[in-house]
């Protein structure tokens, strides 16, 4: 049986929505500004969605920060029927320790097999790549990880 997937593009929207009937969801807030405080409202709605087993999320352009990044990983935490997750977070100000901490929350993710991450232009460093390929190595189940890490480096040269 092929489940319906639900498609949200207004964050007040779905955090109405009946969360526990949710299996298939696409949300798409791309440009919508929510911040960290909107990111961990998305993520407290998102706890409550125990039987979703796919995720597709577009946070770009929504100046999140590193608090917003680990609240939304802690909460996919409690989605424990997760397999397959998309996150486009994208031109956002997430970080090395937003990073690094939204890897070691999905690596409480149990059942999540399939990983896509898009992380570009987020200013992580090494230090914070480094931190979330080491936090991922304990998602015991991931099968198939995609990453987009893309940064913007700028030198600056005295005149």
């Amino acid at each position: 049986m092929m489940q319906q997937i639900k498609y949200y593009k207004d964050l007040e929207e779905f955090k109405n929505s009946s969360l526990l009937s949710h299996q298939v969801l696409h949300i798409d807030l791309n440009g919508n500004q929510i911040g960290d405080e909107g990111a961990s409202g998305l993520g407290s709605a998102l706890a409550n969605c125990i039987n979703l087993s796919n995720l597709t999320l577009d946070l770009h352009f929504n100046q999140i920060g590193a608090m917003g990044a680990q609240g939304l990983g802690s909460a996919l935490a409690n989605c424990i029927n997760l397999s397959n997750l998309t996150l486009y977070l994208g031109s956002n100000q997430i970080g090395d320790e937003g990073v690094s901490g939204l890897g070691s929350a999905l690596a409480n993710c149990i059942n999540l097999s399939n990983l896509t991450l898009d992380l570009h232009c987020n200013q992580i460093s090494a230090k914070g790549a480094s931190g979330l390929g080491s936090a991922l190595a304990n998602c015991i189940n991931l099968s198939n990880l995609t990453l987009y890490l893309q940064q913007k480096q700028f030198i600056c040269f005295g005149l």
